[in-house]
Formats: structure tokens, C-alpha cells, sequence
């Protein structure tokens, strides 16, 4: 993985300020016009086609009490994506954007022509008592990841988006800010899916006691200690699609988690990273803080599945539109339009 070429940045920067606007008028959409041009290496960046990945996993965690509901709820909501009745398929509907959900661990028996069996294992262990994943397990899930963003560039998908769905799964983001960010715990530890304060307490009692266990500051053995299934299969899409030099939405905390881990393994991979929002679960703007991440937008999400994701995608369409198809200032100023 080698770092972008900055040699023509100074070219996709004069040609997005010699528009027909004033200069700067379109703020950080400028700014984002010229990363999709250096990204692509052409000042016609396109995003037509735009697949989003909901990764799906267990967590052992979730034994202990860490989230408001049961881990059967996360085969619960995959058959809901598979059915095309979450959030996510009516946004992706919306902004026409592909869904794909991927089994990454489920601890359950998932069968449908539609779903992406990549499961490494029927979720992880309970972090509290021992490491959550193998490192080969964590291997494993990194290649998938990896594999699956080179074959969507090969189907011809130009910008790639990641989500989520696992129950539980905001602990294992907290414990991977945490050592990887790195910051206090307590910044970390957010309400997920909506604990009320007795909750909250235990979850806090729960992930202190994770982060006691073991003391790992190397990404992969953060991923093996702390990490999900589906934040390992995320950062692997990030690193695969690094590689292919495709763009992608990082979703909220638990996206972003995946990116963090991505990053600390290989720095050139923020070059492609779009964040996509900022999350209302805390520690989301800790993490952000961490990568020097600036989201595109701010509207209190905190669902996951990629939601947000797919909610900045018409303004990667709108930034490629803007140094790809608008006329100059001067074109206009000289009667050649």
C-alpha cells in the first residue's frame, strides 16, 4: 500500500477554484472535490455506483450485560435487512445506493440467496474473562474484508460504504478507542442502543473489567482482545479498498472503530476514509478527534447499518459533480458556454 500522489493536487485544487463560483463559495465540498480526484488520479471522479457492506456479528460481551437487548436480536434485524424493511434499505433506496449484508458472525444459522456467508465464527468470547478472537480468527476476518472490497472494484463499484449490525457491539468499539485512540475508558463508554442508568453502570463495571484483563496497544492485538467480527471485517474492507484506491463512507463509532484499527495497521488507509457523520454516541467525537477526521454531517445518529453512511453519498456525487461537470469562470465570462 503506498501513499496517494500529491502531484497533481496543486492542478485538482486550481481547477475546482477557477469554477464558475466564487472562490471558496462551496466550503469543504471543495475540499472533498479535490481528495475524490487524487483518489481516482483524475480530475473526473465519478460515483455511480455506490455499495454499502452491513457487516453482521455476536459478541461474547453481550453475556455480561453490556447492551439493552439480547443477541438474538442481531439474526433478528439481518432478516429484516434481508427483507428490505430496516433503515438502511429504505436510505439506500433513497439515495440509490446497493446493500449488501454480510454474516461475519452470527451466532446463528443464517440461510438466504442474498446474504454473504463470511462468517469466521458464531461470534467472539467475552472479553471480560478472555480474549475475544484468535489472532488467526482476526486474520481471517481482515482478508474477507479485504477480499470482498477487491471484488466490488472489480464489479466496476466506485465508492464503497461500511456498516453494522451486532448486538453489544459499542463496548467492543469503546474497549478498541481505548487502547488504540488512545483515551480514558469512561470517555469511551457510550449508551448504545439506549441503556438507562443502571445499565450503563454495569456496562461501565463490565468493560473496566475487559480493559483490566489485558493491555494490548498493537492494533491486531487489540482487534484479538477487544475486537468484533464485524469491526475486523470492516477494517479489512478499509484496507482493501485502500489498495484498490476506492473511496469509502465509515459510517459512526463502530465504523469508526474499524478505521481506527485500519489506520494504527496502515496510515495510507485514512487517505481513502470518508467519515461520513458524527455520531451522538460518546466517544464518537473522541475518535473523530483521534484520526483528525472531519465528518461531513451532524445530525445525532446513532443507529449504525451504514445509515449515515448512505445519507453523505448524495454529497460525494454532488463533490465529484463539482470538478467534474461545472463549467469555469472563465469558459463563462467568455461566452463558450
Amino acid at each position: 500500500m503506498t501513499p496517494l500522489d500529491r502531484g497533481r493536487e496543486a492542478e485538482f485544487r486550481a481547477l475546482v477554484d477557477g469554477k464558475a463560483k466564487p472562490l471558496g463559495a462551496l466550503g469543504k465540498l471543495e475540499t472533498l472535490a479535490v481528495r475524490l480526484a487524487l483518489i481516482a488520479g483524475r480530475p473526473d471522479p465519478r460515483a455511480d455506483r455506490v455499495r454499502l457492506y452491513v457487516f453482521a456479528a455476536d459478541h461474547g460481551l453481550n453475556e455480561a450485560g453490556v447492551s439493552a437487548y439480547p443477541s438474538a436480536v442481531t439474526a433478528a434485524m439481518v432478516a429484516t435487512l434481508l427483507a428490505g424493511k430496516a433503515s438502511a434499505n429504505a436510505f439506500a433506496r433513497a439515495v440509490g445506493a446497493e446493500l449488501r449484508i454480510v454474516d461475519a458472525g452470527v451466532d446463528a444459522d443464517l440461510s438466504h440467496p442474498d446474504l454473504i456467508d463470511a462468517k469466521v465464527a458464531p461470534g467472539t468470547r467475552n472479553a471480560a474473562e478472555q480474549p475475544a478472537l484468535t489472532r488467526a480468527e482476526v486474520d481471517q476476518a481482515l482478508a474477507r474484508g479485504a477480499e470482498l472490497a477487491a471484488k466490488a472494484t472489480r464489479e466496476g463499484i466506485e465508492l464503497l460504504a461500511i456498516g453494522e449490525m451486532g448486538i453489544g457491539n459499542t463496548a467492543s468499539a469503546a474497549l478498541i478507542l481505548h487502547r488504540l485512540g488512545p483515551a480514558p475508558l469512561a470517555d469511551c463508554i457510550g449508551a448504545g442502543a439506549g441503556h438507562d442508568a443502571e445499565g450503563l453502570a454495569r456496562k461501565h463495571t463490565v468493560l473496566a473489567r475487559a480493559a483490566a484483563r489485558a493491555q494490548p496497544t498493537e492494533p491486531l492485538d487489540v482487534l484479538a482482545e477487544f475486537g468484533g467480527l464485524e469491526i475486523a471485517m470492516m477494517a479489512g474492507m478499509i484496507l482493501g479498498a485502500a489498495e484498490a484506491r476506492v473511496p469509502i463512507l465509515v459510517d459512526g463509532f463502530i465504523a469508526g472503530a474499524a478505521a481506527l484499527a485500519a489506520i494504527r495497521m496502515s496510515p495510507e488507509a485514512a487517505e481513502v476514509c470518508v467519515f461520513a457523520h458524527r455520531s451522538a454516541e460518546r466517544g464518537h467525537t473522541i475518535l473523530l478527534e483521534a484520526l483528525g477526521a472531519d465528518p461531513l454531517l451532524d445530525l445525532d445518529l446513532r443507529l449504525g447499518e451504514g445509515t449515515g453512511a448512505l445519507l453523505a453519498v448524495p454529497l460525494i456525487r454532488a463533490a465529484c459533480g463539482l470538478i467534474g461537470e461545472v463549467a469555469s469562470l472563465d469558459d463563462v465570462l467568455q461566452g463558450r458556454i
